[in-house]
């Protein structure tokens, strides 16, 4: 059943909000598929490390991404 895979920048989000993240996703899920998609939701977060991460051809750090979480 779904799988939900997320990719982010090490150290951008900090474990609390790792886990909303991890909540609001399937709560998603629920929203579309009903309740009984709750129980068989998986979601997994891949931290990728600090400037392995590309943009536009260039690496991305954790300071540079930090600062855009809230833009």
């Amino acid at each position: 059943m779904p799988f939900i895979d997320v990719k982010i920048i090490e150290g951008v989000f900090n474990d609390t909000q790792k886990q909303d993240l991890i909540a609001e996703l399937a709560a998603a899920v629920v929203r579309v598929g009903g309740e009984g998609m709750r129980p068989m939701t998986r979601c997994a977060i891949q931290e990728i490390r600090s400037g392995l991460w590309g943009v536009a051809g260039k690496p991305l750090t954790t300071e540079q991404a930090r600062p855009r979480q809230n833009a």
